[in-house]
């Protein structure tokens, strides 16, 4: 009988546990990254960092909204001539590819779900991405200069 007990405790216990998903399921399919204050042209942003090569690759994907002054900013090991795509990106962004040194060498608009990679013109160290329109909002332009504060690069 106490076998018989034991046997059906612990199958309701699997059952309830079951139907639970892990919270990281259940949360966001993509999670907020750690943030860190940047400074664009003249203007100071918060800046989510991708600098692994899992975050680089999710990005911004699933996500449904981002701020003005906002964005993500990606870092690289290396120069090199980088290219970024929207697959699974909701959002309409803007884009900056910056040199090694923080200057801004490019700025390109980007289309929601577009599978086409947009290249970089020359090799740069960073990409920043934040929503549509933004650096001619905030008066950004190519040629200004991003200052990372204390992001370890």
């Amino acid at each position: 009988m106490f076998v018989i007990l034991l046997v059906l405790v612990m199958s309701l216990s699997l059952a309830a546990c079951a139907d639970k998903k892990p919270a990281a399921v259940t949360d966001s399919p993509n999670p907020k990254l750690a943030t860190s204050p940047i400074t664009v042209g003249k203007v100071q942003i918060v800046a989510e960092i991708a600098a692994t090569e899992t975050e680089r690759e999710r990005g911004l994907m699933f996500r449904t909204t981002l701020a003005d002054g906002t964005g993500m900013l990606f870092v690289f090991d290396k120069d090199q001539q980088l290219a970024f795509w929207m697959k699974n990106t909701k959002i309409p962004l803007s884009l900056a590819y910056i040199s090694s040194d923080g200057t801004i060498r490019q700025i390109v608009d980007l289309e929601p779900e577009s599978l086409a990679s947009v290249q970089a013109e020359r090799s740069v160290r960073y990409a920043l991405e934040v929503p549509r329109g933004w650096f001619g909002r905030a008066g950004v332009k190519v040629g200004d200069k991003v200052s990372f504060g204390d992001i370890p690069m």
